[in-house]
């Protein structure tokens, strides 16, 4: 599993020019999900975003949590994530979990995200278009695979 968050002042994702999901202060994520994930992936990234401290505190520093500053998420499942390149130039999407688990697998993810802070949600396999203000600007890259995870 692969996710990318994003400190943001607000950010919306539009289908067809209507916008699905908006959210104000908080964290954008991206999404991937790949073959081999599942519940104990899904628990821990998101506990990990939950209580990952990229807010400032009244010093300034990086010391808070989303939840501790009642902000939103807006979560974006995107299997590009799972892209290898080993050779040559085009992407290999073999990692990608198939895209029934994989909605299963983000819906559960996002469940356990709301159940903390207000999250919002593109729709799994839609072309959207994403539009957010980046805060810091502060993006993080994280990964976890079922082999780490004990």
């Amino acid at each position: 599993m692969r996710v990318v968050v994003q400190r943001v002042s607000h950010a919306h994702v539009e289908i067809d020019g209507r916008t699905v999901g908006r959210i104000g202060a908080g964290l954008l994520l991206l999404v991937g999900i790949e073959k081999g994930d599942g519940e104990k992936e899904m628990v821990f990234m998101a506990d990990k975003i939950l209580n990952l401290r990229i807010f400032a505190d009244n010093e300034g520093k990086m010391n808070l949590s989303v939840q501790e500053v009642k902000g939103a998420i807006l979560s974006i499942s995107q299997f590009t994530l799972a892209a290898r390149i080993k050779k040559g130039r085009r992407p290999d999407f073999t990692h990608a979990e198939e895209p029934g688990k994989a909605e299963a697998l983000y819906l559960r993810f996002n469940s356990l995200l709301t159940a903390a802070v207000p999250t919002a949600a593109g729709i799994f396999g839609a072309m959207m278009d994403i539009h957010s203000v980046n805060n810091g600007p502060v993006t993080i890259i994280l990964e976890k695979n079922k082999d780490e995870l004990g």
